[in-house]
């Protein structure tokens, strides 16, 4: 896939800038922001949904617990 951006230059001299400090190119560096991004709202997603379900039912479990109820040991 393809994507064109519009940027002002002075967007572009920073982004560029940027690319070269850490030796990626442009490319490289918008496509790691664009799917870091993604995943970081998909972990607060998780992390949203995980809370909202301990605040209904907050109740624990200690690893050994666990590690007995999974037979791990």
């Amino acid at each position: 896939m393809t994507v064109s951006l519009r940027l002002n230059d002075s967007d572009s001299q920073l982004i560029k800038a940027y690319a070269e400090m850490n030796g990626i190119s442009v490319s490289e560096l918008l496509r790691k922001s664009v799917l870091e991004r993604i995943e970081d709202e998909f972990d607060l997603k998780a992390y949203e949904k995980a809370m909202e379900e301990y605040r209904a039912n907050p109740v624990t479990y200690s690893l050994e617990d666990v590690m007995k109820e999974l037979e791990l040991f």
